[in-house]
Parts: C-alpha cells; structure tokens; sequence
C-alpha cells in the first residue's frame, strides 16, 4: 500500500472493483533486480501486467521483454522495445505466428521439442533458439506443471536437431516455479543446463546463454527474501556449475517486477452463513475467480486482505465471488480471519495485486465487466 495509491483511491472513488499500479514501486523493483544481477539481462514477462504504461516505463529504463504471443511482441514494439530486445518466450506458438515474429524482427526464440524446432526453422531461418528443460519447482507457491520444458536429456537432442536446421542452438531455459521462496531453488536447475553446455560443447555446439527464468516472489501473507539474497545464491550456483566459463544470463521477472505495485479495491457484497450454528460467515466480495482473482485456484495464492475495521475482534470467513460458478471460492480451505464488523458495502482491499490480475480477468462472464485498471 502506497500514499500515491490510497491519495487516488480516496479523491478518485472509482466504481466498482478496480485495480490500482504505482509505477513509482514498479520503477524501484527494476532499478533493484539491475543493482543485484548487473551481468544479467532483464527480460521482463510481460503476461504479468502488460498495461502500456508499465511496459513504456520498463522499456524506458532499459528493460528487455518476454513475450508469449505476437500481440505481446507488438505491445512491447509498441512501447518503445527494438526487436533485438524481445524474446518470444512461449514454447507452443503457431507457425504464422512464428513467421508474424520472424517479421517484426524477433530472433529469439523458446522451444522445448523437435516438433516446435522444425516449425521455426521453416518460419524463422537461422535465428536463436533456446530450450527449455523441466524443473521440479520445490518450494514455489504456485509451482509450474510439466505443460513446459523437457528433459536435460532430450534437451541435447532438440538443439542437435536446431542446429541440424540451420538454426543457431543458442541456449537453455528453466523456470523453478512462480512466487519461489527458495533461493537455492536454482541450483540444481543450472547443473543441468552445465552439462547440457558441457555435452554440445563435445559435439561441437557451444552454446552461450542460460535464461534463468521467472519466479522471484513479491510479499503477500509471508515475508519473502530480498532480491539481492536470490542474486547471491544464483551468481554462487553460476560459478559452481561453470566455473570461470559464466554464460550469458538473462532474468523474467513479472510478478517480482509488478506484484506489489497493484492494489484491488472491492466491495463486500453478501455476508451470510449457512447455518444458524455456523461458526463461519461467507463473505462475497464483488470480484471473484473470473473477475482477475485466478492464482487463489488452490488457494495456492494468499492476498493481504485490509478493511477500515482491522482493529476490531475476528472470526473465520471463507470468501468468494459474485459469479454463479460453483467454483467461484477464493479461500475455503483455510479461511480468512475477518473482522466480526465487516458489513455490506464495505470496502475491502487487497494487497500484492499488480501482476495476474487484470490479464485473467474473464470478459463479462455473467455479465461482469473486466477488471478496470488505473495505473498512476
């Protein structure tokens, strides 16, 4: 929460649930990942928030992009990114969208099978492709499927086959999971992609550059590691894996660039219980699932809440949307302690909301409108 944040909360008085960015904290974020990793490139992600006014700052200050789609790229271009600072970083992409990329002059590329390979050799010819490699994602908060990446093994083979298509295998890649809270959590990761580099290398293929990935956290209920304890472990696992031959490295950052920037303001809309004994109230907010709220899927993802109550008495509340979906349960699994003179139409807020919000927002599913966003 910033004074810029409640000052425009407070004189503004926006309908509706809304999302509020600071780009003040968004700059600091930035300024603070160049100051802890200053050897390595700033790739920021930007399905995290791509809202013209973050993207133009970042781009202004000297930031790369990761994209996963062409109309990410053209967001980025748009922005004031020159295509050598763009990667196309989504390892599922259509082969039109691929030549789209190979247009606007993109040269980067993340693949992560054979298939994809062939697919950009014919719509990209010889440009740099990286591949990305699984990583299991202990200790992350909203760990990563295997929908990504492959084996280190298989990994060899993609960029032999890359390099085959006259493609330049450039590269590995791996993400150790969003809002990861160990900051050894790389380690084993960048042993793999070691041998990788140590294996091609045999082979005749060197590759030069180790994209480190996502998953620095931003603060929502716990208290997080700085960014500069992640750069230390990272720069320490660099020199034990590669010794005097560091690579190139390159970061994608999104929540950690624009979580806690965000702020949602909502309403209560509904609190009622469901039985006479009931010791749980169910609280329902005005933005639920399909409003910009998709990471408490799971409740793998934990908003600060704040009221204008918090110092009174609380009890156990499970919250939830306006939507008539069924699956529309922010958190009920482990409810939240809420002030016991929470009323309706009262304003709620909720904290460390900058990044996955606006961009999960569903359009008018049940006749609710997109989040509204307001960056200041």
């Amino acid at each position: 929460m910033t004074a810029r944040i409640i000052d425009f909360l407070n004189t503004r008085r926006p309908d509706g649930p809304c999302l509020v960015v600071d780009l003040d904290v968004v700059r600091e974020n930035y300024l603070t990942f160049a100051h802890a990793l200053p050897d390595t490139r700033i790739f920021y992600a930007v399905k995290a928030n791509p809202a013209p006014e973050v993207l133009a700052l970042l781009a202004s200050l000297g930031s790369n992009f990761d994209c996963a789609s062409v109309a990410e790229i053209d967001m980025a271009l748009a922005a004031g990114a020159t295509p050598d600072r763009i990667s196309y970083g989504n390892t599922i992409k259509k082969e039109r969208d691929i030549a789209a990329a190979f247009a606007r002059g993109i040269d980067l590329y993340s693949v992560d099978c054979e298939a994809e390979v062939e697919k950009v050799a014919r719509a990209a010819p010889g440009v740099r492709v990286f591949c990305r490699i699984l990583c299991d994602g202990a200790g992350a908060e909203w760990p990563l499927s295997r929908k990504f990446g492959c084996e280190p093994e298989m990994a060899i083979g993609v960029l032999e086959h890359a390099q085959a298509l006259g493609l330049r295998a450039y590269g590995i890649s791996f993400h150790v999971g969003s809002q990861q809270g160990n900051t050894e959590a790389w380690d084993g990761a960048l042993a793999s992609a070691a041998g990788i580099f140590h294996t091609l290398a045999e082979r005749g293929i060197q590759l030069g550059m180790v994209n480190l990935g996502g998953g620095f956290p931003t603060k929502y209920l716990k208290d997080i590691p700085g960014v500069e304890n992640y750069a230390s472990s990272i720069d320490a696992a660099l020199k034990r894996h590669f010794g005097n031959r560091i690579p190139e490295t390159i970061i994608e950052p999104g929540r950690g660039m624009v979580g806690n920037a965000g702020i949602i303001k909502s309403e209560v809309v509904l609190i009622s219980k469901k039985s006479a004994d009931d010791e749980v109230r169910w609280v329902y907010l005005d933005i639920g699932k399909f409003g910009g709220l998709a990471e408490t899927m799971d409740e793998s993802i934990r908003y600060p809440i704040r009221t204008s109550h918090d110092g009174d008495a609380k009890t156990p509340c499970i919250l939830a949307g306006p939507t008539c979906d069924s699956a529309d349960v922010l958190y009920e699994k482990a409810p939240y302690e809420l002030p016991v003179t929470l009323s309706i139409g009262d304003e709620v807020l909720i904290e460390g909301t900058g990044a996955y919000t606006t961009t999960y927002s569903a359009v008018a599913f049940n006749g609710f409108q997109p989040l509204a966003s307001y960056i200041i």
